[in-house]
């Protein structure tokens, strides 16, 4: 309930900060769907520190968001979930080529993977992805044409096809066509399947960002929900950037380059690891080493060739996913 409440108020704040006129002293914020208590947690620690500062919040699949900024979302900052969509802006001439060398680490102040969230008990017996193609599974994660979130966990379900067939390119299409095929309703976001798995109750197993599935167990409990780590994932960075072409219209880009800098801050990173997310700063994981599991984590680098790689053979109209997902 909390999180349908989050994305309901995060609608009407967009509303609210369309209607108003821009200043130095305030941000607009496009970010990945299940971001919501996170950003509600860094905006709320980021305006005590800056009395005097707004910050407003749009939510949505990370490829929707970049799109609407395309089409005119007057967004200040952006804090995705996938690489290719802010290559996607810098292609719009909205976001510096060398937006990666602006922040630390790849201007990724924190990352996750994707990880499984079934009913208590785990009554199916999901431990890894093989599980996830049987016939007595329903899986459900977001539409990877419209959700980063999703586009990662085709990516970490095709990585682990590549390992488990020895690249047999045939026995990894049949691999994701079974996953597709095991997935009764794909919403556009992140959060809109959390919906229809905890609150509709539908699916056995909900596949996330393991952020999102700690948020979920932690909001309503061990007696109704699990974690499951798969035996390998994918590493999912969450890259930020400031839009140049906004934020120097708006004279915000101090601000936000302000805003951003606070998420590498050792207050951030204890906000974003009390949000489930795996952070860069050495003391504030050490701290949360206990929180998260060991994983194996392989990388889009290692695994696809790199971002430009995996949008061309992957992403592009007619290419992998296109031939995987069909016309569903």
């Amino acid at each position: 309930m909390k999180r349908l409440l989050l994305g309901i108020a995060a609608v009407a704040g967009l509303v609210l900060a369309s209607s108003q006129a821009w200043s130095a002293d305030k941000l607009l914020n496009a970010s990945y769907d299940v971001g919501r208590e996170l950003f509600v947690d860094i905006n709320k620690a980021f305006i005590a520190k800056h009395p005097g500062v707004t910050v407003d919040q749009s939510h949505a699949g990370t490829s929707a968001q970049a799109r609407a900024i395309a089409e005119g979302l007057g967004a200040d900052v952006v804090t995705f979930n996938q690489v290719t969509d802010v290559d996607f802006l810098v292609k719009k001439g909205l976001v510096s080529a060398d937006w990666q060398k602006d922040f630390p680490d790849n201007a990724s102040p924190f990352y996750s993977l994707p990880s499984f969230l079934v009913r208590a008990g785990n009554p199916k017996h999901i431990k890894d992805w093989n599980d996830l193609v049987r016939d007595d599974v329903q899986v459900i994660f977001p539409n990877p044409k419209t959700s980063g979130n999703a586009r990662y966990t085709y990516l970490a379900a095709t990585a682990y096809a590549k390992e488990a067939f020895k690249g047999d390119d045939a026995k990894v299409k049949e691999f994701i066509t079974k996953l597709f095929n095991n997935v009764p309703i794909f919403d556009t976001g992140g959060r809109a399947a959390t919906t229809t798995f905890v609150q509709r109750e539908i699916g056995d197993v909900l596949i996330t960002f393991e952020s999102e599935t700690r948020g979920i167990r932690k909001e309503y409990g061990d007696d109704k929900f699990e974690q499951v780590t798969p035996s390998v994932s994918l590493l999912a960075e969450f890259p930020v950037a400031i839009v140049d072409k906004v934020a120097d219209e708006h004279g915000s880009r101090d601000l936000a380059k302000t805003y951003l800098d606070f998420l590498y801050t050792p207050d951030g990173q204890e906000i974003a690891a009390g949000n489930g997310l795996r952070v860069r700063d050495a003391t504030v994981a050490a701290k949360h080493k206990a929180d998260f599991p060991d994983v194996r984590l392989l990388t889009v680098e290692n695994v696809f060739g790199g971002w430009d790689r995996v949008q061309k053979e992957h992403f592009a109209a007619g290419g992998l996913l296109d031939q995987a997902y069909g016309s569903r």
